[in-house]
């Protein structure tokens, strides 16, 4: 992966006014060895390009209900094959990773 350059912070900027703070801590992030200790549950280094977490940026492109549904679906996905990929407990901790940013949007939503 190539990190990314001003043209592409701009870019990003432009598109996803949302995520401007993040954009300008990403770039004092974006040289940072992304392999080192890597939390494959909580910040998976596939899920995050140039500093932005795909999740959050996910996020800004939807209205909070269809996050929601979002959330819920992977929560199913990760508990339906749980089993099935040899890694079980890592895949009971994405589902309940996705269950506790749907209960933390639930908590906003109810002034929690």
């Amino acid at each position: 992966m190539v990190d990314p350059d001003v043209k592409d912070w701009e870019r990003l900027r432009k598109e996803i006014p949302a995520v401007e703070n993040k954009i300008d801590n990403a770039m004092a992030e974006c040289h940072k060895d992304k392999w080192a200790d890597e939390d494959v549950v909580n910040q998976p280094s596939h899920y995050n390009s140039g500093g932005i977490e795909c999740i959050d940026a996910i996020q800004e492109s939807m209205s909070e209900i269809a996050f929601k549904g979002y959330l819920k679906g992977n929560i199913q996905k990760y508990l339906w094959r749980f089993e099935m990929k040899g890694k079980p407990l890592e895949d009971l901790k994405k589902a309940q990773w996705y269950l506790n940013r749907l209960i933390e949007s639930q908590e906003c939503e109810d002034g929690y």
